[in-house]
């Protein structure tokens, strides 16, 4: 008799809760009772202010729990406005957090919740590099105030337990990290889900693909975080067509939503992956959203992976309905996937500049994503990459 299961995991799975439905909402002061919260910032983009009958329903759910709305949130976070909302909470006392909108409110107000708690400067808590060579996280201790998210995108930053803020004058992406800044949980909403234009839910759909995708890649073979990730890949692959077919349903979006849950909360045992490090590097000097370049480069990126996942290509075949498991028949597969959501192929399309590449590939080698990668490239793999992909 052999007792050699062939499977050692560890799983924790954070309390996180889940509200979808035309009331949705009603569950915000509940929740808020919950944890003894009294004064509920708000914190969305100016984007959500054009959008009042959305808002005002978070505003009436909220009722007397709602101390005041910072609404400045910024493209890709950036360090100004992080610290713009960190002094917006300390004026207003917020006791919690209710974040409206995409995956910059989401990191925005996890960012500026630990510059107020830890009361120290951005380089003094990202993650940097060790004596050693390696990336460390410094472990933040203060508490946290309670987040809950109602989203106008399907985005992955619902799960998250980081924060990636950049910094304008060094074009650098400083990454914060505390599992005490992870949301309580998320209210979806259907006249939310259809603020977002149709274009913007789609590039973050694209994110949820390629996030399902390179977890399902991953060394850290985990059959619960797989569950989630085959089912949102599953989910996209059906309702992202829709948002173009039939862009005034709230149906498909929710859908969409829900896939990024998935999505997130099962990349979070499997660890990033090379596409994802390297869009946070080279996406902020392109015209087009961050998913929509993480898709562009998914393909590039399988390939480079291709020697070291050949036992995760099955699952992956099995998920996508590709009769022929090889790396290169599931890799021809996610291009065709790629066509069909109408993905820019090359990332002069989307106005990189090929000089810009060089220092792209120097900050993803300082990105946390991509020491979860199957195959961690150095810094010539990662422009490599990156050329061959321009």
């Amino acid at each position: 008799m052999s007792t050699d299961s062939g499977l050692t995991l560890r799983h924790v799975g954070p309390e996180f809760r889940t509200f979808s439905g035309q009331d949705a909402l009603a569950a915000l002061p509940r929740e808020l009772a919950r944890v003894g919260a009294r004064r509920a910032v708000i914190v969305c983009g100016p984007s959500m202010v054009k959008h009042p009958l959305a808002l005002n329903r978070v505003h009436g759910a909220l009722g007397e729990y709602l101390a005041g709305q910072f609404d400045g949130v910024a493209e890709h976070s950036p360090l100004p406005v992080v610290e713009q909302t960190r002094r917006f909470l300390a004026d207003h006392e917020a006791d919690a957090v209710i974040v409206v909108g995409g995956g910059s409110a989401v990191v925005t107000a996890r960012a500026a919740s630990i510059l107020l708690a830890e009361q120290r400067g951005v380089r003094e808590l990202c993650t940097r590099r060790a004596a050693d060579g390696t990336l460390a996280s410094p472990r933040l201790l203060a508490p946290k105030l309670p987040q809950w998210v109602v989203p106008s995108t399907p985005t992955t930053a619902y799960a998250k337990a980081g924060s990636a803020v950049r910094d304008p004058e060094t074009g650098e992406r400083l990454a914060l990290f505390d599992p005490k800044t992870r949301a309580q949980g998320i209210v979806l909403d259907p006249v939310m889900a259809l603020t977002a234009p149709s274009r913007l839910a789609w590039s973050a759909a694209l994110n949820v693909f390629s996030m399902a995708v390179e977890g399902l890649q991953s060394r850290h073979v985990d059959p619960l975080a797989d569950a989630q990730l085959a089912h949102a890949l599953r989910t996209v692959v059906r309702w992202i067509p829709y948002l173009q077919t039939d862009p005034e349903s709230a149906r498909p979006r929710m859908h969409l939503m829900l896939a990024a849950l998935m999505s997130g909360q099962g990349s979070d045992h499997t660890g990033g992956g090379l596409a994802q490090a390297l869009s946070h590097a080279v996406g902020p000097r392109s015209s087009a959203a961050n998913g929509v370049v993480e898709a562009l480069l998914l393909p590039h990126t399988m390939r480079f992976n291709a020697p070291v996942v050949g036992n995760r290509i099955p699952l992956l075949a099995d998920v996508l309905k590709v009769d022929e498991q090889t790396p290169e028949a599931v890799i021809g597969k996610i291009e065709r996937l790629l066509q069909l959501f109408e993905v820019p192929t090359r990332l002069r399309d989307v106005g990189v500049v090929e000089k810009d590449l060089i220092e792209a590939a120097d900050h993803a080698m300082e990105d946390w994503a991509i020491t979860s990668a199957p195959r961690v490239p150095d810094r010539t793999g990662a422009l490599a990459v990156l050329s061959n992909a321009w």
